[in-house]
């Protein structure tokens, strides 16, 4: 679910003289710390990262952001929840069997429950009945399965049109691709054609962005003296809190980031009933 901003990118993937090196970013083995992501904080690939930034950025400007707000003009408030729920519950599969990795069996058994009620008597997700009951969301991705392992993240790289990633996040994600029940159905079982699944890879990227604008990222992103920087921290403290279970290590030579900036911000226009209630809706 690509965005050129915020969000796990897609993520990428040598010679004799970088092999050691290559070893250690991608076995951990010369790291002082599970999963440490020094590297990435220290940006060797800064220069680059700027520039594929700065054409993501431009990317967004004149494509992405405007066809999500033309989306979100002319698609109802529950429509757009109703969506964002199925494309939730279709990425539960995948973080079952990474909690499975990690060995956070109380997570996979809680995962694994959300997608049996939701799928049911949630008509296919387009209700999240779990979350009533309790059971919140917890994405599981295959590269925080690799940082559990201990797997270094890796210099921070920002990709093409998928934006913030590390190397590490990006050996993970084309796992994803590769694996993710829901993409294999997608692919192998669904019939659809090469053109109709890039129809709904876009889809995904536009309710994505969708959410961005909701969570108020963009007033963040356009405020900020540095609007790369800031992504940068927000993604490695997103990715430590995650590798960690919410306990994720602020590094003190990087910008905190204060959670209530990327509040939602209010609008000032009237709402509908469907606005004002962020409950699911119930079918």
């Amino acid at each position: 679910m690509p965005n050129p901003e915020f969000t796990p990118s897609a993520r990428s993937r040598r010679r004799p003289a970088k092999s050691l090196i290559l070893v250690c970013l991608l076995t951990g083995a010369c790291a002082t710390t599970p999963g440490d992501d020094r590297l990435a904080r220290q940006d060797p690939l800064e220069g680059v990262n700027r520039a594929i930034w700065g054409f993501n950025r431009t990317v967004d400007k004149v494509a992405l952001k405007p066809v999500t707000q033309a989306y979100r003009t002319v698609t109802p408030v529950a429509a757009r929840r109703g969506a964002t729920n199925v494309l939730t519950n279709v990425d539960e599969p995948f973080s079952f069997i990474n909690a499975l990795l990690q060995g956070k069996i109380g997570q996979a058994a809680r995962t694994f429950a959300r997608f049996a009620i939701n799928t049911t008597i949630g008509v296919g997700g387009l209700a999240d009945h779990a979350s009533g009951m309790g059971l919140k969301a917890q994405d599981e991705d295959f590269g925080q399965t690799l940082g559990v392992w201990g797997v270094n993240a890796g210099p921070y790289v920002v990709l093409p049109i998928f934006g913030p990633s590390t190397l590490r996040d990006s050996v993970g994600f084309g796992v994803e691709l590769l694996a993710d029940p829901y993409r294999v159905a997608l692919r192998e079982k669904s019939g659809l054609s090469f053109a109709e699944q890039m129809g709904v890879a876009t889809y995904e990227a536009i309710d994505l962005r969708s959410q961005l604008i909701d969570s108020g990222a963009d007033t963040v992103l356009d405020t900020s003296a540095d609007s790369y920087a800031t992504a940068r921290s927000a993604y490695l403290q997103y990715q430590a809190a995650q590798i960690r279970d919410g306990e994720g290590v602020v590094d003190e030579e990087e910008p905190t980031i204060d959670e209530e900036e990327f509040a939602p911000i209010a609008d000032e226009t009237p709402q509908s009933a469907d606005e004002t209630n962020p409950a699911s809706p119930e079918l």
